[in-house]
């Protein structure tokens, strides 16, 4: 399926393909496959075998697992540029979550043989892995330290400024609009709270000036944002 716009412009804003040269992209770029879902479909289960990773280019997903007694537990929400089903290529186990489509979703593949390729030829493109990997580790100690240490305020500010440098990874503009549509349950979830103490958080944050809220639409303070995410009380 031919693509629709140059990929090598999408690889150059992700996490592990950003830091190559431009003829590495160019040699990742022509791997890659074009991949479509629609609202509500299942991308790939928990326990499904994995040969491939996903960069997003349209869209949102949700990643989650089901709990022992059949609650479903969102963890992470991923959009473009975001990388996610990373693992598939880095090992020979199983998916480790859920991935379905919140909406429209358009996404490009990178097969593990593809990828074995690269890395074969490509030293740099081990290096980036490397680097991304490192990266992942890092940010999962931040959250476990964010649920552990921080309160849910500060977890809400520390996500939307997460989403608002996924938008503006320049980080020039002084307000960011994020577009949110999930409910505050789901939104609960991701930050590892109760969905009262999410709606009271959030009734803050717009108090404070941080946030303001437009239906879907949250536009975001950065300076604010940023001082509530630096606070280190226990919740």
């Amino acid at each position: 399926m031919a693509l629709k716009a140059d990929p090598a412009d999408l690889l150059a804003r992700t996490p592990l393909f950003g830091g190559l040269d431009e003829s590495s992209r160019r040699a990742v770029a022509g791997e890659l496959r074009e991949a479509t879902y629609e609202p509500g479909q299942v991308i790939f289960s928990r326990g499904d075998a994995g040969s491939e990773l996903h960069i997003v280019s349209k869209g949102r997903i949700r990643l989650s697992v089901l709990t022992s007694d059949g609650r479903e537990l969102s963890f992470a929400h991923v959009e473009p540029p975001s990388i996610f089903g990373e693992l598939a290529v880095f090992d020979d186990r199983a998916r480790s979550a859920d991935a379905t489509a919140v909406n429209k979703v358009e996404t490009l593949t990178l097969s593990k043989a593809a990828f074995l390729r690269l890395l074969a030829s490509r030293p740099s493109v081990a290096e980036a892995a490397v680097r991304f990997l490192a990266g992942r580790l890092r940010n999962a100690d931040e959250q476990l330290e964010a649920i552990a240490l921080h309160p849910i305020e500060a977890r809400l500010a520390r996500f939307f400024l997460a989403s608002a440098r996924q938008k503006d990874p320049s980080g020039e503009s002084s307000k960011v609009s994020l577009a949110l549509p999930i409910s505050q349950s789901e939104l609960a979830l991701l930050v590892g709270a109760s969905r009262p103490k999410v709606n009271a958080a959030l009734g803050l944050l717009e108090s404070e000036g941080a946030i303001e809220r437009r239906g879907q639409l949250v536009v975001c303070d950065i300076a604010a944002l940023s001082g509530i995410g630096r606070l280190d009380e226990k919740d």
